[in-house]
């Protein structure tokens, strides 16, 4: 599932290629929308939550769009191939210069645009909510410490907890704060500076598509252990492991250093 910065980075561009148009094209081709049609409507932005997209009309209606594992926005010239097969297609938006592709998008629906807080309203505080505070920190910790007795690994990507965390910065958050995904959040030396080290890496990744957790941008240097199993750990030499954390269709691949990381872990 994308994180948290791949969602921003999305809405920067839809905003700034849609807002303030006039849609010549408004096709939206997912079973419970077959009958919607956005052309003739002016877009008035598109904006974040968490892993939550939601554009707005000058209708008073706003299309809510959730990328799961394999959804995404593509911006696109008129005239222009599509990077991704046509039948993957669940909404076009056309202005005059540009067209906006969503591809993949299982989660699409059309709501008042004073009802989108109903769908984001079980979300904890947004880690890249432009207006973060001391108290959006401080229900973070909150909801941290109340899942004392769950795996950290699994607390970090919970949105109720906080919103933004995919599987890419749980385990990177992970090795920079030297702990296993297995340990118990109630374990963990410094909560609060966890959460912070979560957010900071969200943010500086927010406005590119590289995400990169050591300050590296080449290919093969942007992270510390993620999707490097079998590979020396950039601190120690030991082998990076890899194991799943997580139940059913929600378990994931994590990775670590055995020697850097303390606690928990698999045999």
């Amino acid at each position: 599932m994308p994180e948290g910065d791949t969602v921003h980075l999305a809405a920067t561009r839809l905003h700034a290629a849609l807002a303030g148009k006039l849609l010549v094209r408004g096709e939206l081709r997912h079973p419970r929308l077959a009958g919607e049609d956005l052309a003739g409507r002016i877009v008035l932005g598109t904006v974040p939550v968490g892993k939550h997209l939601f554009t707005r009309f000058d209708d008073g209606r706003t299309l809510h769009s959730h990328f799961r594992m394999d959804g995404a926005w593509h911006i696109y010239r008129p005239g222009q191939g599509w990077r991704r097969p046509a039948h993957e297609a669940r909404a076009v938006l056309a202005s005059a210069d540009q067209v906006a592709v969503g591809f993949a998008l299982h989660d699409l629906e059309l709501v008042p645009t004073a009802e989108e807080g109903r769908l984001v309203a079980h979300l904890g505080p947004d880690l890249l909510d432009p207006g973060w505070s001391d108290a959006h920190a401080a229900e973070a910790l909150r909801r941290f410490t109340a899942r004392g007795a769950s795996e950290v690994g699994l607390v970090l990507a919970e949105q109720r907890v906080m919103a933004g965390v995919g599987n890419l910065y749980k385990c990177e958050t992970c090795f920079l704060t030297g702990v296993t995904p297995w340990t118990l959040a109630r374990d963990v030396p410094d909560p609060a500076a966890m959460i912070a080290l979560a957010r900071d890496l969200l943010v500086r990744n927010a406005d590119r598509p590289q995400q990169s957790t050591t300050g590296l941008l080449g290919r093969g240097e942007q992270h510390w252990v993620f999707e490097r199993t079998r590979l020396p750990c950039r601190r120690c030499g030991t082998t990076v492991r890899a194991a799943e954390q997580g139940e059913s269709v929600y378990a994931r691949p994590v990775y670590w250093c055995p020697r850097c990381q303390a606690g928990p872990q698999p045999a």
